[in-house]
């Protein structure tokens, strides 16, 4: 038997993954996001050049950036992008903490939510679906308030679950080995 072993690529040859993103459908009323963006890390160097790749094609090349200082550890002042160069603002007062707001050469700008990389996937799965509902109007903020009570209340039910389990109570009868004979048949044959 023959075994043949094929060299892996250095890790920076290794393609990038496919940014997890959900956008507003074309054509729908103006909303306060235009989708959601759910990074893998909190390194702008190295997750924007996946995400800028996909919007670029879509609204016109990406020229600068704007972020909230608050949640990125380190802020570049310019990051190349596919032969390119955008270049990152950062704001605390003036721009909502989780969001991301990207301006493209024809003046055309996105606002994204962004949500924390250590968000939990349920969690991230609603968000990202609930900001680009076009019927809802929430800033990126209240999603991120409502998804926390979400995740609160969900967590209440489930720990009030597990105290009524851990003290006896149950929720249904649990299941009989046996099948119950009708006492009309234990009569005849007494």
């Amino acid at each position: 038997m023959t075994t043949t072993l094929f060299p892996s690529a250095p890790e920076d040859q290794l393609a990038p993954l496919p940014p997890r993103l959900s956008l507003t459908p074309a054509g729908t009323v103006p909303t306060p996001l235009d989708g959601a963006w759910w990074p893998r890390s909190r390194d702008l160097t190295a997750e924007l050049p996946a995400l800028i790749a996909v919007l670029d094609p879509l609204r016109g090349r990406i020229i600068r950036l704007a972020v909230n200082s608050t949640h990125w550890p380190v802020l570049p002042r310019k990051i190349p992008v596919g032969g390119h160069v955008v270049k990152v603002g950062w704001f605390t007062a003036q721009l909502d903490p989780h969001s991301l707001l990207l301006r493209s050469y024809g003046a055309d700008r996105w606002d994204l939510l962004v949500i924390p990389p250590q968000t939990a996937p349920e969690t991230a799965a609603w968000l990202m679906a609930t900001a680009v509902d076009p019927a809802r109007v929430q800033t990126a903020s209240r999603l991120m308030q409502e998804a926390a009570h979400r995740r609160q209340s969900t967590e209440g039910v489930a720990a009030q679950q597990a105290v009524w389990d851990s003290e006896g109570g149950r929720t249904a009868p649990p299941p009989t080995a046996h099948t119950p004979v009708p006492l009309w048949a234990s009569a005849k044959q007494g």
